[in-house]
């Protein structure tokens, strides 16, 4: 019961964490923050998914994907924001 709270709690966090990126977003139009807010979009539903479904072992599951995707999209977005301009 513990757990599932805290699972809860940590997919409310990445959805803020998100909703934080998509405001600067909407700001800046930087598309680093649009990516970012994607990225913890992302993990939410990671987290969500984990959670809800019950799977014991996420490392040997295809649920490790959508994780290793958003950290993907945070590196290829600081590396395109690190490129020089053209």
């Amino acid at each position: 019961m513990a757990a599932t709270f805290l699972a809860g709690a940590i997919t409310l966090g990445y959805l803020a964490v998100g909703v934080f990126f998509l405001r600067f977003w909407r700001r800046t139009s930087d598309t680093l923050f649009a990516i970012f807010a994607l990225a913890f979009f992302v993990l939410a539903g990671n987290q969500a998914v984990v959670t809800l479904s019950g799977i014991e072992r996420e490392a040997l599951s295809w649920v490790y994907l959508l994780r290793a995707a958003a950290f993907s999209l945070i590196i290829v977005a600081i590396v395109a924001k690190n490129l020089p301009r053209r």
